[in-house]
């Protein structure tokens, strides 16, 4: 590969300016020499990207390649090469002096030219000894690197995309999905065109009571030619469906990530699966009903060329605009009914689930005679809303369409009575009126469908807009402590709920020295948890001041301050995940671990007491726990919230009531464990 294709890596940053003016990602402009390729995330941060950082087995590098764009991509030597975009089996790379075009074959062979070296002469060798000439050597020898070398990882680069919480119609641009759609309405607007010539050429036949061949000719070649276009408007149907359903469960997740915990701690688990469940609906409903609302616009727009140019003319086409209002009316009726339907639903969806989170109880403490009558009320009002529903999603999709057939055909009798038209103004009449049917009912249909994802993503919504929220990014610099030095510091702070007028913390001030071993008692209510919350940045204050090392939470930044401060909330706000054991103890750490995280992870249970607990399970700590794997007791539940937090080496541990639940051996034991482990310890217990 030439020498000014690619950028050092000391010049990354530099790259990474370039690359974001050519794809048009707006960010600011940088000030000095570019970062090193250990800062790139950062940089692209910086100017608006999200970098990630892959690495793929050996046989994977062509595929990435194929599909990284854009992106750095780090190859031997110290060099990284800046990709725009990918086609036609060249990449549009941005080089020092402007855009080239580089061949895949070249960029692959650079990228696994590290691990060839090492195992190509021996295959080498191998190749000679069978005596394969020509293209089938070369073949021999790339499977036979392959399969070598299948299980050994290479290290690309970083794939460059749009933060989650960017513009989505940025994003979609990006992931070429405008191109997908554009390729989806052409294609299906000229095979439907093609459909409607077709059946025009055979139905002027028919009307005049002979088939000749020609008409039949022309018939099947219409039909054979818009096979390829119908083919193409499947593809890029597909293509659009994953590409948008893709970047909407990634930017609902980023919403659901960066939701407060005041705003989800009022809903019960009802409530937040069947705001799973509606996210979820958002995604099929709107993909669906937007497919088909598409083309059935398309089909009634060509419908209503067919009309105006058939024998009734612009009367038809008048009739088919009113029949379009009524279809809009019927749709806003099913919308209204489908509103309460849904609302209806998911009312007995979070009644459900709390009943079931609360069997138990239930069982040992309510009347047998009214286990039922709240779930039959909620029953009876069901049926009705559904029935309600029912009718008018009837009306719309049978009615509508069958209805436009009755109105259409009333239109056009006169024509064939007194035989004022001629047989092909006749038969585009009967051909438009036949695709307006089709375009009648897959408008209804697609409404349907767009009613309920309306619908949902009033429930769905909040995680989409919750992505676009800013983050303190910061420096992530902290330095050194050194002992007695503050650490943590609340100055002033206040903090009310949003549901109180009278704020839970007033004036609250505290400082943490490095090394201290501090104990916060207080009553129930009394704000202990807040504080720890505002402490670790789970919470934002109404009013003042908290400092890590004398910096706030925005120079810091989000990752760095909940690197350096850690807290093992109360039980009820804490969770075992349905996964291994070792992944909810390193979850906070790092991964997949080391082998070093797995023993430092066995050495803090055991530390904490639980090595009885590991020494039982037969998968020790790959052991499946959680709701549906190992059930673990209140007490070493506790214990696994105290190691998980121990376990990601932070500056200040902050553990709220993690002790209340064990018994005096076990809590000398785990107490021990967390003065030796915590640099700077907070704990917080009733008194």
């Amino acid at each position: 590969m030439a020498d000014e294709i690619y950028w050092p890596c000391s010049r990354a940053g530099e790259a990474l300016e370039v690359l974001s003016r050519e794809t048009g990602t707006s960010g600011a402009s940088s000030a000095g020499p570019g970062p090193a390729t250990g800062d790139v995330a950062r940089e692209a941060a910086r100017l608006g990207w999200e970098a990630e950082e892959v690495d793929v087995s050996y046989p994977e590098v062509e595929r990435l390649v194929r599909a990284c764009a854009p992106a750095l991509l780090r190859l031997p030597g110290e060099r990284v090469l800046a990709v725009v975009r990918c086609r036609r089996g060249r990449l549009t790379v941005v080089s020092p002096s402007g855009l080239r075009q580089v061949p895949i074959s070249i960029v692959v062979r650079e990228l696994r030219s590290s691990l060839e070296e090492t195992a190509g002469p021996g295959v080498e060798r191998l190749v000679d000894r069978t005596g394969v000439k020509g293209g089938r050597r070369e073949r021999a020898r790339a499977a036979l690197l392959e399969r070598r070398l299948q299980r050994h990882r290479l290290d690309c680069g970083w794939l460059l995309r749009l933060p989650p919480g960017s513009s989505f119609p940025a994003q979609a641009r990006q992931a070429g999905l405008h191109r997908d759609f554009l390729g989806f309405v052409t294609a299906y607007a000229v095979s439907y065109s093609l459909l409607l010539a077709s059946w025009w050429a055979l139905g002027a036949g028919v009307l005049r009571g002979r088939l000749v061949w020609d008409s039949l000719l022309v018939w099947a070649l219409l039909l054979v030619t818009l096979i390829p276009f119908r083919l193409a408007s499947v593809w890029s149907r597909a293509r659009l469906a994953v590409g948008a359903g893709g970047l909407l469960k990634r930017r609902l997740l980023a919403g659901a990530l960066r939701l407060q915990p005041e705003e989800i701690r009022h809903q019960g688990v009802g409530q937040s699966l069947g705001r799973v469940i509606e996210s979820e609906a958002v995604e099929t409903l709107a993909l669906n009903g937007g497919f088909l609302a598409v083309a059935g616009v398309i089909e009634t727009l060509l419908s209503s060329v067919a009309l105006a140019a058939g024998s009734a003319g612009g009367a038809h086409v008048l009739h088919l605009l009113g029949w379009c209002l009524v279809t809009v009316g019927m749709g806003r009726k099913l919308f209204h009914d489908r509103r309460r339907w849904t609302d209806r639903r998911l009312e007995m969806t979070h009644d459900l689930v709390e009943r079931l989170v609360g069997h138990r109880t239930r069982l040992a403490q309510e009347p047998r005679e009214q286990w039922h009558v709240e779930e039959d009320r909620l029953l009876d009002l069901y049926v009705q809303d559904s029935k309600r529903f029912d009718r008018s999603k009837a009306l719309l999709i049978a009615a509508v369409p069958r209805g436009w057939l009755l109105v259409s055909l009333a239109v056009l009798l006169p024509g064939f009575v007194n035989a004022s038209a001629s047989i092909g103004l006749l038969a585009l009449g009967v051909g438009g009126t036949l695709a307006a049917y089709r375009g009648f009912l897959r408008c209804a249909e697609g409404f349907s469908h767009l009613s309920g994802a309306i619908l949902s993503w009033g429930y769905a919504g909040e995680l989409f807009r919750a992505a676009a929220r800013p983050e303190a990014e910061g420096t992530g610099d902290l330095g050194g402590a050194e002992g007695g030095e503050v650490v943590l510091e609340a100055l002033d702070l206040t903090y009310r709920h949003q549901d109180r007028g009278k704020p839970v913390l007033a004036s609250c001030t505290l400082r943490i020295a490095r090394g201290e071993r501090l104990l916060l008692e207080g009553p129930s209510g009394g704000g202990k948890s807040t504080l720890a919350a505002l402490l670790t940045g789970l919470r934002q204050p109404d009013s003042g001041l908290v400092l890590l090392r004398g910096l706030d939470w925005h120079t810091i930044g989000r990752e760095a301050w909940r690197r350096q401060v850690v807290l093992a909330p109360q039980f009820h706000e804490n969770h075992v995940f349905t996964e291994t054991l070792a992944f909810n103890l390193l979850m906070g750490r790092r991964w997949p671990p080391t082998d070093g995280d797995l023993e430092d992870a066995a050495e803090v249970c055991r530390e904490l007491g639980l090595g009885d607990l590991l020494a039982r399970m037969p998968s020790g700590l790959q052991q499946i726990v959680g709701e549906t794997g190992w059930q673990l007791s209140h007490g070493e539940r506790s214990r696994l919230y105290m190691a998980r937090a121990l376990l990601q080496g932070a500056e200040v541990v902050l553990l709220d009531e993690s002790f209340s639940a064990l018994d005096p051996e076990n809590l000398e034991q785990a107490l021990d464990c967390a003065l030796k482990r915590a640099p700077t310890l907070l704990v917080i217990a009733h008194p």
